[in-house]
């Protein structure tokens, strides 16, 4: 009996130390517009900062751009006069006008997340933490993106870490 009660008990702490979580929706977008579910990223709020928790699929394999974007909408949208996916996302979330790209731990805009890996089976389930980010409420109101590409966190040789296309999307709420 001593043991049961020993275990119930730990069991409620570890329940009230879960940690708070949201989850977004993320499908696959184009110049067309909103697609397939490709499925959900969890973050988790830590001491050491967000966790971003993929489980996704039906993605190219390899290293890809992974950023929270300033809008809330991952519709497609002009660019350079021509229908573009998930471009009412806009930019990277920048809210204290760095104006440049870099590092997750850098000094660039807080919308700069770790590079995601996906698989060579298309799934995408390795976190990824991003210190400087803090509190969930933060980052809601915006977007979630994957783009076609790796990401150099760097402006050079190409703008925005060189990421290029959008390939996934989804609003934060």
């Amino acid at each position: 009996m001593k043991k049961w009660m020993i275990a119930a008990l730990a069991a409620c702490s570890a329940m009230s130390l879960h940690a708070e979580t949201l989850s977004i929706t993320v499908n696959q977008v184009s110049a067309d517009g909103v697609g397939d579910k490709l499925g959900t990223v969890s973050v988790e709020q830590t001491p050491y900062g967000l966790v971003f928790r993929p489980s996704l699929q039906g993605l190219q394999p390899g290293i890809h751009g992974f950023h929270i974007h300033t809008n809330p909408s991952c519709d497609a949208a002009p660019k350079e006069g021509k229908p573009s996916a998930a471009e009412a996302a806009g930019g990277h979330w920048d809210p204290n006008n760095t104006g440049k790209h870099g590092e997750p731990w850098g000094d660039g805009h807080l919308g700069d997340l770790p590079a995601l890996y996906v698989t060579n089976d298309g799934k995408a389930e390795q976190p990824v933490l991003a210190p400087r980010l803090k509190n969930l409420d933060e980052i809601k109101g915006h977007a979630l993106m994957l783009h076609a590409g790796g990401d150099n966190h760097a402006d050079h040789p190409m703008p925005l870490g060189g990421g290029g296309a959008r390939v996934a999307c989804g609003v934060i709420k």
